[in-house]
């Protein structure tokens, strides 16, 4: 889409260069940017430009530039990428069922990055849904110079917005390495075969015993239930059943994402439980066994 009141375009090459303008936004993969009108913006400051490492292996966890693109996470996270993935880091298997939540082409996949859809903040953003499954952490850049951490679960305040201030930017995404060596997946459904999702749960059994379950999509902002072991079966659709925040549009209605969720997780904590459990088994106390698509 041509953007008319864009006047001007700059190129970030340091930090200095991020002091934004009246109307100036931060550009990085540009593929919402670009997808609708933009009235009051007239500046454009690209952030790819500064060229920060796509993706870092660190002892303490995977650091994910905010300016990385999906389909390099992903080709990182099946062994394609310069890096390797640590062996015992196995959560990173869920890297591509969530690049699949997020419904697009392969195109969209090279060009959109993973802070643009974190910060665009919308209920169906696929790379919030893992990051807030992984314990992920936005390092954020203050205009005055400062730098804070806050969880991704928190840096998202609803459907469309963050805590963002004016000015600030997402530097990366952190996402710890006890995390990572966790057993975890990832469940999706949508009311059309290759629709957006409808409701996005994910499971996560840490090596410490504590498991960790989320819900995104089908609540206005991510959804973190945490517990000292893997629940019960009743806990959990207790729990899952209970949150608030789940709302109706064109992709769904409250009630029928609340009813998925909660059959969603159960699948999750029957995955989890051990190698005897068969997630993909319908399960006869469920009045409706969704098909997801994960």
């Amino acid at each position: 889409m041509d953007i008319t009141s864009v006047t001007g375009f700059r190129t970030a090459r340091t930090r200095d260069d991020l002091a934004l303008a009246p109307g100036e936004v931060f550009l990085g993969g540009g593929t919402w940017l670009m997808s609708e009108p933009q009235p009051g913006t007239t500046g454009f400051v690209d952030l790819t430009t500064l060229e920060w490492p796509a993706l870092e292996v660190r002892d303490e966890g995977l650091r994910i530039a905010a300016t990385c693109t999906i389909a390099t996470l992903r080709a990182w996270a099946e062994g394609r990428g310069p890096v390797a993935v640590p062996a015992d880091w196995s959560a990173v298997s869920m890297i591509p069922d969530a690049a699949d939540a997020l419904l697009a082409s392969f195109k969209i996949w090279n060009t959109a990055t993973v802070g643009g859809n974190v910060c665009r903040a919308f209920p169906v953003a696929a790379m919030v849904s893992l990051a807030v499954a992984l314990d992920g952490v936005a390092e954020v850049w203050a205009p005055d110079g400062r730098s804070h951490r806050l969880p991704v679960a928190e840096l998202v305040t609803g459907a469309g917005r963050t805590a963002l201030g004016p000015g600030e930017v997402v530097r990366a995404i952190e996402l710890p390495a006890h995390a990572l060596r966790s057993r975890a997946g990832l469940r999706k459904i949508a009311l059309a075969e290759l629709g957006r999702s409808g409701a996005v749960v994910t499971g996560r059994l840490d090596t410490d015993g504590a498991a960790v379950f989320t819900v995104t999509a089908a609540v206005e902002r991510p959804a973190v239930l945490r517990f000292a072991a893997l629940p019960d079966a009743d806990t959990l659709a207790a729990a899952v059943g209970g949150l608030a925040g789940y709302y109706s549009d064109s992709l769904g209605a409250a009630d029928w994402r609340r009813g998925v969720s909660v059959v969603l997780a159960a699948r999750l904590q029957r995955e989890l439980a051990g190698p005897s459990a068969d997630h993909d088994t319908e399960d006869p106390e469920d009045p409706e066994d969704p098909e997801d698509h994960a």
